[in-house]
């Protein structure tokens, strides 16, 4: 199983998440430095785990979830989290 399926389902199991998408960048980050301790992932989650938490608890939520993301040969993770309101309101609105 590959990296990013691996913590999409991770995300999903522990955070009860009913949408969450794990893109590898690592292609991108070739040659920095940083690259060699693992790949860089983009991820959006929706959670209702995430309601009454900031930004930055809900990006805590996420880190507890995945533990020590060295272990899993992650160098950076980008984080987008959601609300299912909110999610389905950005699905929706035009912008």
């Amino acid at each position: 199983m590959k990296t990013a399926d691996r913590l999409a389902a991770e995300l999903r199991q522990a955070l009860g998440a009913e949408h969450v998408e794990v893109v590898d960048q690592s292609a991108r980050h070739r040659g920095h430095a940083g690259a060699l301790e693992g790949g860089h992932y983009d991820a959006v989650i929706v959670s209702a785990a995430f309601e009454d938490l900031d930004q930055v608890g809900r990006h805590r939520a996420v880190y507890a979830a995945l533990g020590d993301l060295r272990e899993r040969r992650v160098h950076a993770l980008a984080l987008k989290t959601f609300t299912p309101d909110e999610w389905r309101k950005l699905r929706t609105d035009p912008q």
